[in-house]
């Protein structure tokens, strides 16, 4: 491997730059490097080199590097300079090797070709193939499938493709890893991830294929999203009869010792265990439960599996429906016994990625129902140390302000599609720092189905148009009527 790196400028170097400075046709774009980190450049008039991009640096010596642009801005003088970060050198095999940078005196700098983006891609081992670079249309755009070992960030207002490019990317991590994913769903948008749309290219139709999808709805035909109530853990069991431990200490009482009192799973069994008891505190929950309705709900399981029954046999994904339901309640006790109980399990450390759209639904700081609190509490302590067990969260959401701080500071991935909003853009700003403030600012500019994806899943920050969907999209926009 050779090393990037050249004799720092003498006296011939200094009169060599001031000629060529005074003979504008011999103006070069060059770069220098103190670190063998970063580098700066200052480009020749004319050179098409903007913050986002690939660059090529050369040394006198032969030696080559790949550099990221992070940004340009005009000098005093009105010429064009910039910073960016190395990523490589290009070693006798023509093969990127990321560890080799080194300070460098002086080095020319040309656009990158599509040769050279293939050799991040593969010193990275990137595979995801998301859709092509915005920059260069011709040129893939792909993301690392192992560095979904971490928390990941999707974000975009309404009618920016957000949820269309999540369903780009799950099919992806279904094709290419066999990464287990649940997915909360709660606008059926991914219930049809298991359907093939005709134009699909046959191989990917075939990998796709492969894997078992399982899909759990309300009603319907098919498997249903079910949960059993004694299942649920006591504070949840507490915060849907809002039970106080202290204002209703007899029925909470009660509550706190039913599973070793009752032998029953089925919570119509439970419920006549309740009534048929002659002590007064059992009599008072069961008046409880049905003063407020909630034996009567879809939700719970009776004759079937519950859905962290069907969970835990760990398919290779698992939608769950979360719409649909009659009752505000029934969505939020779906979602909290199955967070709950890959929690509970978390020991096992077999990983599976959750992915929650519309996370504001269920991380906003604004939440204050006993349920909306308990599962906020739950997807945070998840953020905070479900990593290391191999719980790792995509969290997509239209409103990044609406996702609590603690939360949304542990991802390491982002991918933000159109966003117009300056406090929300603002927040994204002061969380990512891995994310070009120069990228970030093209964001309300972004075209439907453009995204910017930074952080450990992309070699380097890039604007990507995405690919389109080898599966039915299942909650596609209403038609606007059309006149004759």
């Amino acid at each position: 491997m050779t090393d990037f790196e050249t004799a720092p400028a003498g006296p011939a170097d200094s009169a060599d730059s001031a000629a060529k400075a005074a003979n504008p046709a011999e103006a070069r774009s060059v770069a220098r490097s103190l670190d063998g980190r970063s580098f700066t450049f200052a480009l020749a008039d004319g050179t098409p080199i903007v913050a986002g991009e690939l660059v090529s640096l050369s040394d006198p010596e032969g030696h080559r590097a790949l550099g990221f642009v992070e940004q340009t801005v005009a000098d005093a003088r009105g010429s064009i300079v910039g910073s960016g970060r190395l990523l490589g050198v290009v070693d006798a095999d023509d093969r990127l090797i990321s560890r080799g940078t080194r300070p460098f005196a002086e080095a020319l700098v040309t656009e990158a070709t599509a040769d050279d983006i293939d050799r991040l891609y593969d010193a990275n081992r990137a595979s995801l193939q998301i859709g092509t670079l915005v920059g260069a249309p011709a040129v893939a755009a792909k993301l690392l499938p192992h560095r979904f070992n971490r928390h990941t960030f999707w974000c975009g207002q309404s009618g920016s493709g957000k949820t269309y490019a999540l369903g780009v990317l799950i099919e992806q991590l279904l094709s290419h890893t066999d990464l287990p994913v649940v997915i909360f769903d709660p606008n059926s948008d991914f219930v049809k991830l298991n359907q093939t749309v005709p134009s699909a290219d046959p191989a990917e139709v075939q990998r796709l294929a492969s894997r078992e999808i399982r899909v759990l709805r309300p009603g319907g035909d098919g498997e249903h999203l079910r949960a059993r109530f004694l299942s649920l853990p006591l504070r949840v069991r507490a915060a849907l009869l809002r039970l106080d431990p202290l204002l209703d200490r007899d029925e909470y009482n009660t509550l706190m010792h039913l599973d070793s009192r009752l032998q029953v799973e089925d919570t119509a069994e439970f419920m006549q265990s309740l009534v048929a008891s002659t002590r007064p505190a059992d009599r008072a929950l069961a008046l409880r439960i049905e003063n407020l309705g909630i034996l009567n709900w879809q939700v719970w399981a009776r004759d079937e599996k519950a859905a962290t029954e069907i969970v835990v046999e760990r398919p290779n994904a698992t939608v769950l429906d979360l719409g649909g339901f009659e009752a505000a309640e029934e969505p939020l006790i779906a979602a909290l016994s199955v967070l709950d109980d890959l929690w509970a399990r978390r020991e096992e450390r077999r990983p599976v990625l959750i992915v929650i759209d519309e996370a504001h639904n269920l991380c906003s700081p604004e939440l204050t129902s006993p349920l909306q609190v308990a599962i906020r509490e739950l997807i945070t302590q998840i953020a905070a140390e479900g990593r290391k067990f191999g719980l790792w969260l995509l969290l997509s959401t239209q409103r990044p302000s609406k996702i609590h701080p603690s939360i949304i500071s542990q991802c390491d991935n982002l991918a933000l599609m159109k966003m117009s909003s300056p406090l929300d853009l603002a927040e994204l700003g002061s969380v990512f720092g891995y994310a070009p403030e120069a990228l970030l600012a093209q964001s309300p500019n972004f075209r439907q189905g453009e995204a910017l994806f930074a952080g450990g899943f992309s070699p380097a920050p890039a604007i990507v148009q995405v690919r389109d969907r080898i599966t039915v999209e299942g909650g596609i926009d209403v038609p606007v009527p059309l006149r004759d």
